[in-house]
This record gives C-alpha cells, structure tokens and sequence, in this order.
C-alpha cells in the first residue's frame, strides 16, 4: 500500500505516488559495437518535496557485476526536479533570483485539471548526472504510469557519446519499475537498463 501526503501543493497531486526512497536492483544488458556490457546494479531513488511546485529527485546506482565479481563499482549519480509542464506566468518568480512581477496565488485542483488531456498531464524533468551531463525530459503522466523522452541532452567536452534516451516508470503491486532506454556509443535507441524498487 502506498500512503499519499495531503499537504502538497496542487501541481504535484499527480506526482504524489513518487514521494519517498524507494530501493532495489537492476540489470543492464547492452551492446555498442563489439562491446557487450551486462550485469546487475543496486539502486537508490528518492523523490522529495520542499513546498514548492516540483518534486526534488536523487538517484544512485552501483554495478554489481556479474555473480562472483569483486566489489560494486559506482555507476551513477544524478539529481534533478520533478514537474508538471505548464506555462510560467508573471507571479511565478524567475528567470534566475527575479521575484515575481504580479503577486503570487496559490494554483488549485481546478488549475491542474486544466492540464490534464485524454493521456495524462504533461511532465517535464530535468536530470544533472555527476559526469556533467543534463538532461530535460518531456512526457506524460498517467496515473501510476510516467513515460519521457529528452528534449535535450548537453555532454561536457570530454563526455562519451550520448544523445538521447527514454525513460518509463510505473508502479506496479506497490513498486517502483522503470525502463530506461538510450542512444549512446554510436548505437540507436535501444534498451539499456531496467530495475524493480520497493519503498523503503
């Protein structure tokens, strides 16, 4: 069973299911070239929330080989923001420290509604991996389902090769499932990852 907190602002009563640290194992299994990576990780996912409007995200992932390998080796660290897609307007503050220019309203369950379509609420999540490379998803969220696609991935100069990716997460007999899916080392979009988590 999943318990959902009731003092969250409007535009994260679709998110709310995320809330919390939620943790497992995955597998890899992915080709580039003549390079076959495989394995299995740990993975550690948190979604958080400060009152704002977006939902704090953290994740980590460390590679646990293959059965008889040697110590985990960290994979990734990433974090980011959670949020729904929708037009910023003059009593929101930014861009950077600007305050806001009207004065502020609290938005509703009516104001969100207005986002909903006949597939969800439009999401966009932005992503900074501790190699330096970011990510903004854009996608749709459906009640325990969430699929993304990126919007724009930005490599630092010495990075290796990636361009874009997917990710789908759904809760599924009260677990967090995800499947994450790039295009990276000169291959197309293809599967490259995937985990089971449990809310701990």
């Amino acid at each position: 069973m999943i318990d959902l907190p009731t003092d969250l602002p409007a535009d994260l009563a679709p998110l709310s299911w995320l809330i919390g640290v939620w943790e497992g194992t995955g597998v890899i299994e992915y080709t580039a070239g003549e390079r076959r990576f495989q394995g299995e990780f740990s993975h550690r996912v948190s979604f958080s929330h400060d009152g704002g409007p977006h939902l704090n995200y953290s994740a980590t992932a460390s590679f646990l080989g293959l059965e008889g390998d040697a110590e985990p080796v960290a994979l990734l660290a990433e974090t980011g923001f959670w949020q729904l897609a929708r037009p910023r307007t003059a009593a929101d503050p930014g861009p950077a420290l600007l305050p806001p220019s009207e004065p502020a309203t609290a938005r509703t369950v009516d104001d969100v509604e207005e986002l909903r379509s006949d597939d969800g609420f439009p999401i966009q999540v932005s992503v900074a991996h501790s190699d330096g490379t970011l990510e903004l998803y854009l996608g749709r969220i459906a009640g325990p389902r969430i699929d993304l696609a990126t919007d724009a991935v930005i490599r630092a100069a010495g990075a290796k090769e990636y361009t874009a990716a997917t990710r789908m997460y759904g809760l599924v007999d009260a677990h967090l499932l995800w499947a994450w899916d790039i295009t990276a080392l000169g291959e197309k979009l293809k599967s490259h990852a995937s985990a089971r988590l449990a809310k701990v």
